[in-house]
Order: structure tokens, then sequence, then C-alpha cells
């Protein structure tokens, strides 16, 4: 049986969405565990504690330790996957990022109302950015008399993302105006754009397709107009083809 199916979850095309999903189904198994157990605990207690039963209130209670002691436990319990699941869990996708020289390095800022994408240089570095240099025409604020920066091929205005496939895309995500938030659900990664903040992620494609970039956070009146994003997973060769397309033809707002 196809859990994901029966879920209605949205396809998945990242190497890591697959986690993703099964701790969704997961966290189904238990929510329902749950539903199971508490119900029949109602049940009991509905029974085990009705009138005809316990005709006269007993005001003393219980003087058992044992819910006590349950509770020590559900805590230990939490505890304990807080400390050697989730965190070390978190530490590999948030610290343990690909080389660069091996992945897909850009930058993505957001902007009312549309994504533009910086493409770094074969190193996977960018030219020297400074906020000075941000405006109309230079998104990214790259320094004009920076000659690393020549190397760097920018799209603007198109809203769309080339990745190649099979291979790791490390994004830093920043904004240029509002709060904007980058999720690509079909790649299970979601990440506010803040102005003045480069926030790193990074997943790997493993299907082809085109793929909806979503902000998932209100940015204003056209917000749902950044929805019309899109990510384009190809081959290697198409993306390279793409890519030398872009070199010294920018598109821009202006």
């Amino acid at each position: 049986m196809n859990w994901n199916t029966l879920l209605g979850l949205p396809p998945v095309a990242s190497e890591h969405g697959r986690h993703v999903d099964d701790l969704i189904i997961y966290m189904h198994w238990l929510m329902i565990a749950l539903f199971v157990g508490w119900l029949l605990y109602f049940a009991y207690a509905l029974i085990r504690f009705r009138r005809g039963r316990n005709p006269k209130a007993d005001y003393v209670g219980v003087k058992s330790h044992a819910s006590s002691y349950l509770e020590v436990a559900v805590a230990a319990v939490e505890g304990a996957l807080l400390i050697f699941l989730a965190v070390p869990l978190w530490a590999k996708a948030v610290d343990k990022f690909p080389d660069k020289q091996q992945a897909t390095v850009v930058s993505v800022v957001g902007q009312q109302f549309n994504w533009n994408v910086l493409y770094a240089d074969k190193e996977g570095e960018f030219g020297r950015q400074e906020m000075r240099f941000v405006n109309a025409t230079n998104i990214f604020g790259l320094d004009p008399s920076d000659p690393r920066g020549k190397e760097d091929v920018q799209v603007t205005g198109l809203g769309e993302m080339h990745v190649p496939v099979n291979k790791p895309v490390i994004c830093y995500i920043s904004s240029k105006d509002v709060i904007h938030s980058f999720k690509v659900i079909a790649m299970r990664v979601t990440q506010d754009a803040i102005p003045g903040m480069r926030i790193p992620l990074w997943f790997t494609p493993v299907k082809e397709g085109r793929y909806q970039i979503n902000c998932a956070q209100l940015c204003g009146n056209s917000h749902s107009a950044m929805a019309a994003g899109m990510l384009v997973v190809e081959s290697e060769a198409a993306f390279d083809k793409w890519l030398a397309s872009k070199k010294g033809a920018a598109t821009s707002f202006e």
C-alpha cells in the first residue's frame, strides 16, 4: 500500500523528501495509536467508575504515585527523543552541507513579487557582495569592480530556477524588501527569506520536471503571484546549455 497516495501527500522529488514523508506517516500512526488508546481508557473509566459500582464518592482519591511515575517516564522518553534523535538529525541536515565544488550553488532573493537567482562560479563562490551596491538592476549587490563577479550568472524577473538532477543544490535565501518564504513542496524544503540575512539550505533533486516555487509568507497584495515561480530540474547537459544562454544576458525589472 502506498501511504503517500493514501494520505494525499504531494509528489516528492528530492533525496531527503522521502524521510520527511516517512516522519509524517509515523506521526499519523502515533496519533492513531494515541487516539485509540485514549478511547479505550475512556471506555474503561466509564465502566470502572460508573455510579452503580461507586454509589458514594471517595473524597480521598487515589493514593498511589503511579501517575507521577508515568509522567516522569513520558518526560524522560521525550527528552531522549529530543537529545538522541531530533538534535542529531537536525545537525546532519543543517551543519553537514555538501562540498560546494560538487554542488550547484545559488543565491535566491525574493522581492515583491518574484524570485531572483544568482548562480555561483564553478568553484561555488560568488563575487564580492555589499548592501550599498543593491539597486533595481543589481539585486544581489555584486561589486562591479570585482572580477570574480563576471563568472556569476544572474537570472532576475523570470521567477525561474534551473538545477541539474542528482546533484546537490545549495541555496542562500534572502529578500530585497519584506519577509518572504522560499518553499518548494516537491523538494520538501521551506526557508524564510529575511532582508539583510543569507540563510543556507540544501537539497538533492532526484527527478526531472518542473516544480512550483511558493512564497509561504504573506508578503503583500500580490503575494499569490510568487507561486508562478518554477524550479526546473533537468539533465546536466540541458542545465549547462541553459546556463550558458543566460551568461551576460540577465533580465532586469528596469
